[in-house]
């Protein structure tokens, strides 16, 4: 027999049980493009004007060519195979500035079984200012393809004959300074298409990624190419 306890809320449910409440259904929100473009509208908004999303502007700006050590094989991992690839030297130049890449730069890769390649790049660049600045840049992304593809890539006398469409290489970049005269690169966006070439390395296309076209600057957008060239070799 159930009984009342007015007295204790708690007890009374647990004893009497929950009663069955019965909310309305809600009208789902539309959601449809035009709502994305033309922004969101609240049904008790109190603002004046409803904003669009800005749409992202692409420019470019940089170029980089960096010479590296041959790589070294870490070995399988719980995720796939390792390489360690470190930097020996470059240079660079674009419209917020030029200089050379500091020595000692290193991409840690990671191969999958389907020889999809993770690309984890930190180097430094130095600038060709008096006195110098130094900007730390991380590069990461994937390049990926069928399997008969990547393979020709790892192979030197293969990779003039691949034709860039057949695969994907997409990185992002960011950069990093304390120094004042480069602090707009710390909040700059880059993405980027890469190609591997035979005998000039890599080359990579990078483009900043801007919210408003008033907030790109001449010095803001970049246009990256990197060339990744074996050293020569030094007889002993």
């Amino acid at each position: 027999m159930k009984e009342h306890n007015p007295d204790n809320p708690i007890l009374h449910e647990a004893v009497n049980g929950t009663p069955t409440q019965h909310t309305p259904a809600k009208t789902p929100k539309k959601r449809d493009l035009d709502t994305m473009v033309n922004g969101f509208q609240g049904t008790t908004s109190s603002a004046p004007h409803s904003f669009p999303i800005p749409k992202p502007q692409l420019e470019r700006d940089f170029q980089m060519s960096v010479q590296l050590n041959p790589k070294i094989s870490v070995g399988p991992g719980i995720w796939g195979q390792r390489n360690w690839v470190s930097f020996v030297s470059g240079h660079w130049n674009g419209r917020f500035g030029k200089g050379t890449v500091v020595p000692g730069g290193q991409d840690s890769q990671l191969i999958a079984p389907d020889l999809s390649t993770h690309i984890d790049a930190n180097y430094l660049l130095q600038t060709h200012d008096h006195p110098p600045a130094f900007i730390a840049v991380k590069m990461d992304g994937w390049r990926v393809g069928p399997r008969d593809i990547l393979e020709k890539l790892e192979d030197p006398s293969q990779i003039d004959e691949v034709d860039p469409k057949t695969y994907s290489f997409r990185v992002n970049v960011h950069m990093e300074t304390g120094d004042a005269r480069y602090l707009h690169l710390n909040t700059g966006m880059w993405v980027a298409s890469g190609v591997r070439r035979g005998t000039e390395g890599t080359s990579i296309e990078a483009l900043l990624v801007a919210a408003r076209t008033d907030m790109i600057s001449s010095q803001s957008s970049t246009t990256l190419i990197v060339s990744f060239e074996q050293p020569p070799k030094v007889e002993i």
